[in-house]
């Protein structure tokens, strides 16, 4: 399961090595709403929520699906600037179609969501289509969908308040260290790009990425296998303090590839039973079972949602997780006529930081 970039024919600059201040924002975000993906960081996000109004904590729930399963493409940038504000702008300059699809795709929960014709803010059908899919997510995604699609501009101005919200109570604080050590892993990656090339700059921002062998692509090890060229915009990459485990890529249609990479170290797993371990493995053993452990890790799902997204059956989801569960790696939810399927990260972590990064990926 691969993401291939086509960079065949990228000029000289074409892939770049920057820091965002709003991408490193959507990391802490994400990390405030799945502490779970983050238990090294979990003191910290503790202090957060501690502190947070109680007016700027509902408004974290309220826009959460922009940035907890996966990150909204407006939020990733591909040109980075030098401060929040500058690239706030950047996104107030997208048109409210652009930036009610990327929203759209993060809050009704999959990457084969599309809206590109007829539009949801104009065609009846494709609205209810929208909505659909987000109450299949749940009341709260629903809501934000039914008001994203009903005032757009309100929406987007709110969230933007939002985000400058979170800079004033915690952002701007953490941003001061962590621009340091942004820079610090910028000038190694940009000193091994310059004296050794593609191919060792990109060894050194993850196992996960490399430069295939024909020196026209690189491969990102991701949920799925999908492509994107970066020939004619050039490609990103992010380093991200807040963003480990996770190595998140935006490549959808008409966005530039961008790949935020994380540069803190990770943490030591705990040592657990060898039963425990055999029979978690052998769990994990079957291929399908691990990538819908993967799309599970990402957030709630629920049996068909998971059956479309990997073009299965229904009946076939339904045994590959009653063998997650009994191995202890899942757990069930119903809300309303819903039952949601989620992983147990604090598990996953016991079998080692190498497959909980691999499943979070």
């Amino acid at each position: 399961m691969t993401l291939r970039i086509d960079i065949g024919g990228l000029p000289s600059g074409g892939l770049r090595f920057a820091a965002s201040p709003l991408a490193e924002l959507t990391a802490m975000l994400h990390v405030l709403a799945e502490p779970g993906h983050h238990p090294q960081l979990a003191g910290w996000a503790g202090g957060v929520w501690a502190g947070l109004r109680p007016e700027l904590a509902e408004r974290l729930r309220e826009a959460e699906f922009l940035w907890r399963s996966s990150r909204a493409d407006f939020l990733v940038p591909a040109r980075p600037r030098p401060t929040l504000a500058e690239e706030l702008d950047e996104v107030d300059r997208l048109d409210d179609e652009i930036y009610v699809t990327a929203a759209l795709i993060t809050t009704c929960g999959s990457n084969r969501v599309h809206f590109a014709a007829p539009s949801p803010l104009a065609d009846a059908a494709a609205r209810e289509r929208a909505l659909d899919l987000a109450q299949a997510r749940g009341a709260l995604q629903e809501a934000f969908a039914e008001r994203l699609l009903a005032d757009p501009a309100g929406v987007r101005t709110r969230v933007r308040g939002t985000l400058e919200q979170c800079a004033e109570a915690f952002f701007d604080l953490a941003w001061t260290d962590v621009a340091v050590r942004l820079a610090t892993d910028l000038r190694l990656k940009n000193d091994l790009l310059k004296h050794q090339g593609i191919g060792a700059a990109l060894a050194s921002v993850s196992s996960a990425v490399m430069l295939a062998p024909d020196g026209d692509h690189i491969i990102v090890d991701k949920l799925q296998d999908s492509a994107t060229t970066a020939r004619d915009t050039g490609v990103t990459f992010l380093p991200s303090v807040f963003g480990r485990p996770h190595l998140v890529a935006v490549y959808a249609p008409g966005w530039q590839p961008v790949v935020q990479y994380p540069v803190a170290e990770a943490s030591p797993s705990e040592p657990v039973s060898l039963e425990t371990v055999t029979l978690r493995l052998e769990a994990l053993a079957h291929p399908v079972r691990l990538r819908l452990l993967r799309t599970l890790a990402r957030g709630p799902h629920t049996t068909g949602e998971l059956a479309h997204a990997w073009g299965l059956s229904p009946p076939e989801v339904s045994r590959h997780l009653a063998v997650l569960r009994r191995a202890g790696l899942l757990t069930a939810r119903r809300q309303g006529r819903y039952v949601r399927y989620t992983a147990n990260l604090t598990d996953l972590t016991a079998l080692g930081a190498d497959l909980l990064a691999a499943v979070l990926r």
